[in-house]
């Protein structure tokens, strides 16, 4: 098969560009005679009646309920619905994903039934999520929502995994390569797939059974990110600065010889400052192609990798050309975009071996280039900029000396004419969906550019046909609702990844800055003329103080204290050493022979190895009552409030004990999963729970807000513990600083033992979902207790 491949990719280039060439050769004589306008008119005026409408009264009625920026989520959605605008607003939407995405047309009886049920469905979610939240990001964006639809459609696992390689390829783009846009891509395409799927599925109500439907799904969204890896791993890095000329060029030898023998080829030895970059797209890559190859039936095989070599050779001679080449024919611009923009979505059927679809290629291939040439016109600044070569930079450097160039603004509008009667047969939808877009797409590009930049470039590019382009844009400044939901998601999803990127440089800022500053303050001082045991006592405890500990109850405690309710940094600094004194005793009697008989805890000797049992033991008590003697010294805060903490301490410290006990005492016992959570939650919930009660406590938070606090507590806490339990299994003894597989030769009932390991990440996952929704019951967003959240279920020590 793999010499077959490469005897083929000439006669596959060949037969794809001379489709493409009797396309091309359509369009460029209906620009030429101009065969389009007077159509392309008629059909702008009867949209028009829906768009351009005088509504004095609406108008009078409606004030100070104006139409409200649409990256304010929740108020958007609130507004549409107010205005009677959601059903449209969706209808227009979901009709255009599945024309655009799926490839369907719009007149079909059966299409239009799935359109209709999508949107009713979809309407009630909105109006759900919509009316809850307090600001936080749409359910269907977060991992929490996400997690949700994965229980309900049964694909827990793929998800899991899912969310894990994408939170791996987050830390693997480079800021060159505008990693918000890169990630938002390669999500666009695993949604993409998993609706394909979602329709097969569809399309036999009551003939598929549930776990075949989970199977399908969890097989789309596995094959989604292996085809969708492709979009920031190849085309992005390519089209980016990353890569120097002789690096791209033996990348771009690698990924043809894949597609030509079925083979990823082996890395070979690779130097520079990209070596760590290149081994790890490498291998996610390989993996990703071996996954589609092991995934497709036979008969599909060759037309995946003919559609993908189709769509990696015309990226190819698109990127290699040069704006400063004056010589390029309207075919070399024209040909490589046809293709490209059609089989990059062909090949989405190819890679799931979908049935075949009645008219589904030429609907594709034909408006392929309707959304590309879309996308051209939005970037033309940033690839002037870049000097790459696309029909617009290339048209607006050369028109002058160039008139055979066809200005490709208006051939945008030609595309947009034959689509609209040829392709698609004056569907009355879909002239509706397409000219909503286009004029959309105008108005989005106005207000980026504003009017004078906007106006000077449109002075260019609309020069011909005057009259149909005064059409166009009057449609531009009056027409209204031609707005579409996988914008507002796709502006939504960059402003989340740009903020979470923020809020996470914020929060690991915020962690090491606070954890220097409660470092300097946990010593115990030993003053002079004490006797021997007492210094010996202080010294033990600072060993155990100065172990590489990760700080997050008191980090937690300083948050919540001084960032959210206003607490002065210095008056808490006594409730700080506090926790982190009782917390670092709990370790020390954790570790004890007696107990769990570590020899590590913090990258180096447990305190009772060092020592010895006894010493342990007593140092465990002192710290205990150092605890004890920092919560009395605080000041400042009225007596009863500081009474108040140091009950609420006292009992969750016994509490604690409890928990110790209880898991003592389970040794060797096979418990049940609501036992285990008991235990968890006394051993670790129970500390988190007190970080944050116990800053609140003294800032008088109503009740309210601290039963919500304790929620977000009892479940992080035992996501924690499941994550701890995980890498006891599962992690590197090097990064953990601790052994191994100890609760299995402790004869410990652990989450993993109990659940297995696939079973201990869904229920993590789940204490996940219920600790974010507790947070969504708070008054306001707090961006610290998510980011610390997702720290505890990813990270790796």
């Amino acid at each position: 098969m793999n010499v077959e491949l490469t005897d083929y990719a000439d006669l596959w280039y060949q037969q794809a560009e001379q489709k493409a060439a009797r396309y091309f050769e359509t369009l460029h004589a209906q620009v030429t005679d101009q065969t389009y306008v007077d159509g392309l008119a008629e059909d702008i005026r009867l949209w028009s009646r829906k768009h351009i409408r005088r509504q004095p009264w609406l108008s009078f009625m409606s004030r100070g309920t104006g139409k409200p920026d649409s990256r304010d989520y929740h108020r958007y959605m609130r507004w549409l619905n107010y205005t009677g605008k959601l059903k449209d607003y969706l209808d227009r939407s979901v009709s255009y994903i599945y024309m655009r995405d799926l490839g369907k047309a719009l007149d079909c009886p059966k299409t239009q039934s799935r359109i209709k049920q999508v949107v009713n469905g979809l309407e009630q979610f909105l109006i759900r999520s919509a009316g809850t939240g307090g600001g936080q990001q749409p359910p269907f964006i977060s991992l929490a929502g996400l997690y949700r639809w994965a229980q309900k459609e049964g694909v827990e696992s793929a998800v899991i995994w899912v969310m894990n390689k994408l939170k791996n390829v987050a830390g693997h783009i480079p800021e060159d390569m505008n990693p918000e846009h890169a990630q938002r891509k390669l999500i666009k395409i695993i949604v993409g797939v998993v609706m394909h799927a979602i329709e097969e599925v569809e399309e036999s109500p009551g003939e598929i059974f549930p776990a075949e439907r989970a199977r399908r799904l969890d097989h789309a969204i596995r094959l989604g990110y292996s085809y969708g890896l492709t979009y920031p791993y190849i085309d992005d890095l390519l089209d980016s600065g990353v890569l120097n000329d002789q690096e791209k060029e033996r990348y771009s030898r690698m990924i043809r010889s894949a597609l030509l023998t079925g083979t990823v080829p082996a890395l070979g030895t690779w130097t520079g400052t990209n070596m760590n970059l290149i081994r790890f797209i490498h291998a996610e890559l390989r993996e990703a192609f071996e996954y589609i190859k092991g995934h497709q039936r036979p008969e599909f095989r060759m037309l995946f990798f003919e559609q993908s070599y189709v769509f990696f050779h015309s990226q190819h001679l698109d990127r290699v050309k040069d704006l400063s080449n004056a010589d390029y024919t309207n075919e070399e611009l024209y040909l490589p975009i046809i293709l490209k923009s059609s089989s990059s979505r062909l090949i989405v059927r190819s890679v799931l071996s979908a049935p075949e679809d009645e008219g589904f290629d030429q609907r594709t291939f034909y408006y392929g280039i309707y959304n590309q040439l879309a996308d051209d016109f939005a970037d033309m600044f940033d690839d002037m900029r870049d000097g790459a070569v696309t029909p617009y930079t290339y048209f607006l450097k050369y028109r002058e000396q160039r008139p055979d160039l066809i200005n490709p603004y208006e051939l945008y509008w030609t595309v947009i004419a034959h689509l609209i009667r040829n392709v698609y047969r004056s569907d009355a939808m879909t002239r509706e969906v397409i000219l909503d877009r286009a004029i959309n797409g105008l108005k989005r590009c106005k207000a980026r550019l504003g009017s004078d930049q906007y106006n000077e470039i449109m002075s260019v590019l609309a020069s011909g046909q005057p009259e149909l382009h005064r059409l166009i844009q009057r449609m531009v400044r009056k027409a209204d609702d031609v707005d579409f939901l996988d914008k507002l998601l796709r502006d939504q999803m960059v402003t989340i990844l740009k903020n979470e990127r923020q809020q996470q440089e914020e929060f690991f800022d915020t962690v090491q800055s606070v954890r220097e500053q409660i470092n300097n303050q946990l010593r115990i001082a030993e003053p002079e003329n004490l006797p021997p045991m007492k210094t010996s006592l202080i010294e033990a405890a600072n060993y155990s103080l100065d172990g590489d500990g990760k700080r997050l109850r008191p980090i937690l405690t300083w948050v919540m204290g001084v960032k959210e309710y206003g607490l002065d940094a210095s008056a808490i600094i006594p409730l700080l050493k506090s926790l982190e004194y009782m917390h670092t005793a709990s370790l020390i009697f954790d570790d004890l022979p007696s107990q769990d008989n570590a020899s590590t805890r913090r990258g180096r000797a447990t305190l009772h190895e060092v020592y010895d049992s006894s010493t342990a033991e007593l140092t465990g008590l002192y710290l205990i009552q150092k605890a004890t003697e920092e919560q009395a010294s605080l000041s400042g805060f009225d007596p009863k409030v500081v009474l108040r903490l140091m009950r609420y301490s006292s009992q969750k410290a016994g509490e604690m004990c409890m928990g110790q006990a209880m898991d003592l005492q389970s040794k060797g016992a096979a418990l049940t999963l609501q036992e285990l959570n008991r235990i968890c939650f006394y051993k670790t919930g129970i500390a988190f729970e007190a970080s944050l009660v116990m800053p609140a406590i003294l800032a008088r938070v109503n009740e309210t807000e601290i039963s919500a606090l304790k929620r977000y507590a009892y479940h992080a806490g035992i996501a924690f513990q499941i994550k701890d339990d995980l890498l006891d299994a599962e992690g590197d003894q090097v990064v953990l600083g601790k052994p191994t597989r100890q609760d299995v030769e402790n004869n410990t009932s652990t989450f993993v033992t109990i659940l297995g390991i696939e079973g201990a990440k869904r229920e993590m996952w789940e204490h996940y979902c219920l600790a974010m929704e507790a947070l969504d019951e708070l008054p306001r967003p707090i961006a610290f207790l998510t980011h610390l959240l997702n720290y505890m279920v990813n990270r790796e020590n």
